[in-house]
C-alpha cells in the first residue's frame, strides 16, 4: 500500500486522501469533531444502484463482467457486485461516472440513458455531496425476452441428454 497524502482543496472544510483502501480520489471532509472519508468505490456502488432503479435497464456490465457476476452470485456466500460496469474518478469536490449497461428490447434508449444520467447524478450528489460532471453510458447490448428461454431450453437438453454414451 502507498503511504497516504493530503490535499487541502480551496474550502477549509474539505481534504483528499489518496491512500489504500479508500481509493486514489476519495474524498474527505474534515469539521470540528473529526474526518469523514468517502472511497471511491462508495461512489461506484451508488452509481450501480442508481443505474439498475430505472425503468428499461436490464443489467450493468459488459457481457463478461456480467457472466463472471453470475457465476459469482451462485457460489454459497457469494454477494451482487453493484460496481459492476462501473468505473469513477474522484476528485476533491467532482465526480466523473462511466457506465456499461443492458437496455431492455422495445425501450427508448436514448431515453433510458438521460434518465440513468441523470439518477446517477442526483444520488452520487445527494448522497456524498460531490459534483458530478458527466456520466457517460455505454449500452453495449439489448435485452430480449427469449434470450432467457433459449438460454434455460439450452440447459434442459443439456441435462436431459447423456453427453458420453
Amino acid at each position: 500500500m502507498t503511504e497516504a497524502t493530503q490535499r487541502t482543496s480551496s474550502t477549509p472544510t474539505a481534504q483528499t486522501s489518496g491512500a489504500g483502501s479508500a481509493g486514489a480520489g476519495s474524498r474527505s471532509g474534515t469539521g470540528t469533531a473529526g474526518t469523514t472519508t468517502i472511497a471511491d468505490v462508495v461512489v461506484s456502488k451508488i452509481a450501480g444502484m442508481a443505474a439498475r432503479e430505472v425503468a428499461g435497464v436490464h443489467a450493468v456490465g459488459g457481457g463478461a463482467a456480467r457472466a463472471f457476476g453470475a457465476i459469482r452470485e451462485r457460489i454459497p456466500g457469494g454477494s451482487t457486485n453493484y460496481s459492476q460496469g462501473v468505473s469513477v474518478e474522484v476528485g476533491q469536490t467532482e465526480a466523473a461516472v462511466d457506465i456499461e449497461l443492458v437496455a431492455d428490447y422495445g425501450v427508448a434508449i436514448a431515453d433510458v440513458a438521460e434518465s440513468v444520467r441523470r439518477n446517477v447524478a442526483t444520488s452520487i450528489e445527494r448522497m456524498t455531496g460531490l459534483k458530478v460532471i458527466e456520466v457517460n453510458v455505454t449500452v453495449n447490448d439489448v435485452w430480449l425476452p427469449e434470450d432467457d428461454d433459449k438460454s434455460s431450453d439450452e440447459r434442459q437438453q443439456s441435462q436431459q441428454q447423456p453427453r458420453v454414451q
